[in-house]
């Protein structure tokens, strides 16, 4: 009895299984047939092609990296290291007056970012991105992070509004879409790049110590107030970008499914690691 019974829930298992799967082919099917879904059609492609294809492309916002300011020079990615990531290469912003730390992951990177020239980043070129009262966020209690979101159609709604950067590090007509938020400073500073479609390849380290391999969830605990209640809802069809309310500025990255049960906290960068 007993082993029938294990059958019947296997059965059931892989039926749900299938289901999902008939039901997200048609879903994709219809949006590709009745709403001409020009990304997902291809001259000379069949429809089920066009399909599978737009099955396989990203169906909410993709994170390209975070950014998360230092107070202490960037030595808090000391932390980073001790805990077994790999770090990556560093970069200096010219014209912005910032450099940073990197630690790349499968599906995005890590930034720790900080001032090294404060005429730049408060000269006329970069203090309209207010980089510069987020790198004081010991001090003026501005939320420390940067939200780099993939350039792409899910994200157009959401820089309808937004600024345009032109940092001194880009060619010329390469510029950067940022939301600065400096109405609603415990929002993290929000931008992407011009890269349309894709994130810029790289031959970074991502097979770190640890074990720890792709970003599955992002949560910024802040305080909110409606306004920055508007600013969420732009992430409600998100699956992994989520907005919890708190006391405090906190950055809880989630990699792996949390699949090793454990948390890691660093305190000087108001992060903790789910992994």
């Amino acid at each position: 009895m007993a082993n029938v019974m294990a059958f019947f829930c296997q059965f059931q298992y892989m039926l749900l299984e299938y289901i999902d799967e008939i039901f997200n082919f048609i879903k994709a099917l219809l949006l590709v047939v009745d709403n001409y879904d020009i990304d997902a059609i291809e001259e000379g492609s069949g429809v089920y092609t066009s399909v599978v294809k737009h099955l396989n492309k990203p169906t909410t916002m993709e994170i390209d990296h975070i950014f998360i300011f230092s107070k202490n020079y960037g030595k808090e990615a000391d932390k980073l290291v001790e805990f077994g990531f790999i770090e990556g290469s560093s970069r200096t912003h010219p014209g912005q007056g910032t450099t940073n730390r990197k630690f790349y992951f499968e599906n995005f990177f890590l930034e720790v970012l900080w001032v090294i020239d404060e005429a730049e980043i408060r000269s006329d070129l970069t203090s309209k991105s207010k980089l510069w009262e987020r790198s004081q966020f010991d001090k003026n209690h501005f939320s420390p992070f940067g939200l780099c979101l993939v350039n792409s159609k899910r994200t157009d709604k959401l820089f309808e509004r937004s600024e345009i950067y032109q940092p001194n590090y880009f060619p010329e007509g390469m510029s950067i879409d940022i939301i600065t938020n400096e109405k609603n400073p415990n929002l993290p500073w929000t931008f992407r790049l011009p890269y349309r479609d894709e994130k810029k390849a790289h031959n970074e380290p991502t097979n770190h110590k640890n074990g720890i391999r792709k970003l599955t969830q992002v949560e910024f605990e802040i305080p909110l107030n409606k306004d920055e209640i508007e600013f969420k809802t732009f992430f409600k069809s998100s699956e992994y970008i989520d907005f919890k309310g708190g006391q405090r500025n906190h950055l809880t990255l989630e990699f792996d499914n949390f699949n090793q049960k454990q948390v890691m906290t660093f305190e000087g960068l108001n992060l903790s690691i789910k992994y």
